[in-house]
């Protein structure tokens, strides 16, 4: 079993106000707990930049061309109250587009059974025009549609287990029959959609809501009950995972009272789906998780999974 872990000093150079929860120090954190020697077996590489031929295959030309001409030479340019973009922003943005899908490259290839993408701004809730909640552009999306042209994948799944729903993968694919999208979340909470009666054009998308204080065992049953039926009807030829880490008990944005533990847990799972379909290639790419403590204790249960350790 190897695993690719990409990432670049160049995300911690997004800059975001102060006090904002999407911050550096959240890839500092997760630089740090990967440096544990139990994890010295992974193989590490730099995110490339991606281009923007790969972002047009999610975001129409016009918002990619807005973007671009807001991105500020100095100071911050608000997009919403949330959102906002710093001299830093685009290279880092751009970092998480390439990241995403050199890891795919990399995973479709066989040089890599799986891959984890650690990079910032998040991407879950970036819809084909629109920035928000963080994000700018889609990451798992654009690594999903990028396999499908590079490699001939005719079924993609994206797995969303971040507490918030993402509401821009669903949009991107709501009518699409080749992506199913699969996502565990708080409600109510940002944004507000990711009800379980949205289901997409072809049934392809699978909301598995769950209610604040649920906890493990429900976060659990959903998968049971719900997705993983879904994913292994399915039959996905890649798995795609946004993992967000904010569902953890110590996240200052939701209360779902998720613990490390459970990361791993449906991190196995979805490997035992993926070794069933899709000869195990996984592409994980970092979304949310924003107590630091949490968020290294998450991430060392999934990317030690990803190892098999």
């Amino acid at each position: 079993m190897t695993t690719l872990l990409l990432t670049h000093p160049a995300c911690l150079n997004h800059a975001t106000p102060p006090g904002h929860p999407e911050r550096a120090d959240r890839l500092r954190a997760i630089n740090q707990v990967l440096a544990a020697d139990h994890f010295n077996p992974l193989v590490r590489g730099e995110a490339p930049e991606g281009n923007l031929d790969l972002v047009t295959l999610c975001h129409n030309d016009h918002y990619i061309e807005e973007i671009r001409h807001l991105a500020p030479s100095s100071g911050v340019v608000y997009i919403d109250g949330d959102t906002s973009m710093s001299p830093g922003t685009w290279e880092a943005v751009m970092r998480g587009v390439g990241g995403a899908v050199a890891a795919t490259d990399a995973v479709m290839s066989g040089s890599q059974n799986n891959a984890f993408v650690a990079v910032r701004p998040p991407g879950h809730h970036a819809e084909a025009s629109r920035a928000m909640g963080f994000c700018f552009f889609d990451n798992a999306a654009i690594a999903a549609r990028h396999a499908q042209r590079k490699y001939g994948i005719g079924r993609a799944a994206i797995v969303d287990f971040d507490v918030h729903h993402g509401n821009g993968t669903q949009e991107i694919f709501w009518a699409d029959p080749t992506v199913m999208y699969c996502s565990t979340h708080q409600m109510p909470l940002f944004p507000g959609t990711g009800a379980k009666s949205e289901r997409g054009e072809h049934d392809t998308i699978v909301n598995a809501p769950l209610a604040a204080e649920d906890g493990s065992a429900k976060f659990r049953a959903a998968f049971e009950n719900l997705i993983l039926p879904q994913l292994r009807k399915f039959n996905p030829e890649l798995m795609i995972v946004s993992a967000g880490f904010d569902a953890h008990y110590r996240d200052p944005l939701a209360s779902l009272n998720l613990k490390a533990d459970d990361f791993g847990w449906v991190t196995r799972k979805l490997m035992d789906v993926a070794d069933s379909s899709a000869s195990g290639r996984i592409v994980s790419v970092l979304e949310g998780g924003y107590d630091l403590q949490g968020l290294q204790e998450s991430v060392a249960a999934h990317v030690s999974a990803l190892m098999g350790a």
